[in-house]
């Protein structure tokens, strides 16, 4: 019952932050965190909710709408360290609902999936890989907001929404800082389960490990063409997605097939 009640709470902290953002964008500093003390609550109570909900006498429940929540509360706390140092508060308008809403589905039990797991560092093999797909998810929100500044930019169109977004460079360095982040803790990720996982290739795994590993390697290519090339704009925003195209269907895609269809 509790998980119930703090996530349809922290379903409305969320959704009340993004309407305060929404109506604030463009005010003073001080008042930006009026608009997101409720989206901090928000964190909070869903932070409440999933402890409970993931961990389980049964084991660890990561089931498709559990990792989803765990995935976009993560997000959540990205965007609102952001804040401290960049006005990056508008991302919230969006991400903040889908976080309270995404809790709620996985409070209601539609598809819990336990993982029996006694060897700690298997634990930290998984919640690394959480924390490295919810930074490069929140990596490609970026990039589709900057690939929707520049061509509002370039068109002479910069009203509206486009006024409250940070400036073109400092979108990108925040990108690729998201970028930066995300593949040490990929790459932390892959080489722990090649570690610890017997069974990385066995046939229900082998997808996900193929796809990730592919991922993995466009984001390479793309941080070592950003410091060799310097490349930005388009090509930085067409790596960025291809990569999070792969790493969503290795993570989100796997778990569709197993929960939903084999099961």
């Amino acid at each position: 019952m509790f998980p119930t009640i703090a996530s349809a709470l922290a379903t409305l902290c969320y959704c009340l932050s993004a309407f305060l953002i929404y109506k604030q964008l463009g005010t003073a500093q001080h008042q930006r965190w009026v608009a997101l003390a409720p989206a901090i609550a928000g964190m909070l109570l869903q932070a409440a909710a999933l402890n409970i909900l993931i961990f389980q006498p049964q084991g660890l429940n990561l089931g498709f709408f559990v990792a989803f929540s765990l995935i976009t509360w993560l997000i959540s706390i990205q965007i609102l360290l952001s804040c401290i140092y960049r006005r990056i508060e508008s991302l919230g308008i969006i991400v903040f609902p889908v976080s309270g809403i995404g809790n709620i589905a996985a409070s209601l039990h539609f598809s819990d999936h336990f993982i029996s797991i006694g060897n700690n560092a298997i634990q930290g093999h998984i919640m690394v890989s959480v924390i490295a797909y919810s930074l490069i998810t929140l990596g490609a929100f970026q990039a589709g907001l900057l690939a929707y500044q520049d061509r509002s930019i370039k068109q002479h169109q910069p009203g509206g929404f486009i006024r409250f977004l940070p400036p073109l460079h400092d979108m990108e360095t925040l990108l690729f800082q998201f970028l930066g982040f995300g593949f040490l803790c990929l790459s932390a990720s892959l080489i722990t389960g090649f570690f610890y996982l017997e069974d990385i290739f066995s046939q229900r795994l082998v997808h996900k490990t193929v796809l990730s590993i592919i991922g993995w390697i466009i984001l390479g290519i793309l941080l070592f063409g950003r410091f060799k090339f310097g490349w930005r704009g388009k090509t930085a925003i067409r790596w960025t997605l291809s990569a999070f195209v792969f790493l969503m269907l290795a993570f989100f895609g796997s778990k569709l097939v197993l929960e939903f269809i084999i099961s």
